[in-house]
């Protein structure tokens, strides 16, 4: 199923979006928590309920009388692999960055979270804003010390994910994490899909256009370390909690790889789908 966060009448709420319907979960169901975060750590009982449920004109609305947030902006953890794509790596390569041998991850803060159609803001201080189609992954289970078989099972499910990264702030030092959380940087949406709707997440097909032209194009199964090698990864490091985000990497095409940089400017209107997870439209708008 499709859950989402959304905005009516100035209030924000948790639904399931069933083709143009709107399901508002907290009037079908009043005694679940009032945020995705908070619902997810109520476990698989929580959204069998919400899945089980039958829309009716009393508790849905049209989708186009709603805004819609980013699924979740309250993650405990926000965390993101880096150069995680084979032909990203290659670009880079060309560009005279060496290939990690390990994985590599940096932290973009919660506070960079914004939503699928939301404006992006260029930077006063930088005129080198990239974009990153990433597939996000969203934990569902407390995930600590697991093996890479066991990974899949602490899933709760995908968003489509766009890593904004202020390049030459993100170069000036070495833990990435700064040039990667600017306000509104963090887009997510536009809805989170359960895993149980994804027969395999190394398959699927990701474009990214920037006024309609295609920049990026790739497939989530071009990934050097998987989603499972991952989290197993990670969570031999730290506890994983429900809400996390992980954002995975992302294909060939980005200014900072390219022979000839392009790099965005306010106006610029930035398109990311992944198969099965949807389209966001972000514009880019002056600070």
């Amino acid at each position: 199923m499709k859950l989402i966060t959304f905005k009516h009448n100035g209030e924000k709420k948790v639904g399931r979006l069933s083709d143009d319907r709107v399901l508002n979960v907290s009037v079908a169901l009043p005694e679940l928590p009032k945020t995705m975060k908070e619902i997810l750590e109520k476990g698989q009982e929580a959204l069998n309920k919400i899945k089980n449920l039958s829309l009716t004109d009393e508790n849905s609305i049209s989708v186009d009388k709603v805004e819609l947030l980013a699924p979740i902006d309250d993650p405990e953890k926000f965390l993101a692999i880096g150069m995680n794509y084979k032909e990203h790596v290659e670009e880079s390569k060309r560009k005279g960055i060496e290939a990690p041998k390990t994985q590599i991850w940096f932290n973009k803060q919660v506070s960079c979270i914004t939503g699928p159609y939301s404006g992006v803001v260029m930077p006063a201080q930088s005129d080198m804003l990239d974009y990153e189609l990433e597939l996000a992954v969203v934990i569902g289970r407390e995930c600590k010390n697991v093996s890479v078989e066991e990974a899949k099972n602490y899933i709760a499910g995908y968003m489509v994910g766009n890593d904004y990264s202020v390049r030459d702030v993100q170069w000036a030092t070495p833990t990435w994490t700064l040039g990667k959380s600017f306000d509104t940087h963090g887009p997510l949406g536009p809805y989170l899909v359960t895993a149980d709707e994804i027969e395999d997440p190394h398959n699927l097909s990701m474009e990214l256009k920037v006024n309609g032209e295609i920049r990026q194009t790739g497939n989530s199964g071009s990934m050097v370390y998987n989603i499972y090698d991952q989290i197993a990864f990670l969570s031999q490091i730290l506890t994983l909690k429900p809400g996390d985000i992980i954002e995975t990497g992302t294909p060939e095409g980005v200014a900072a790889g390219m022979e000839t940089p392009t790099y965005l400017k306010v106006g610029d209107v930035v398109e990311g789908t992944i198969e099965g997870l949807g389209t966001m439209r972000n514009k880019i708008v002056a600070s």
